[in-house]
């Protein structure tokens, strides 16, 4: 895994991704629920999904930032 190029999911996206598609909230919901607007969470949803596409498609490793 050292020598893959790595795509790095921010604590933001991941938690996006969990609130939208494991616990199966809808975008109004998540985005109450991490206090941000919808559109901003629609943005963040779609960098994460990007992200993990490019990983997929292109062989990435997927880098979890760690919260600060």
């Amino acid at each position: 895994m050292r020598m893959l190029k790595e795509v790095v999911l921010l604590p933001d996206e991941l938690e996006a991704i969990k609130l939208h598609d494991i616990d199966g909230l809808e975008q109004i919901e998540s985005s109450r629920k991490m206090r941000i607007s919808q559109s901003t969470f629609a943005r963040i949803l779609d960098s994460a999904y990007k992200k993990m596409v490019e990983a997929i498609i292109k062989g990435k490793a997927i880098k979890i930032e760690k919260k600060q």
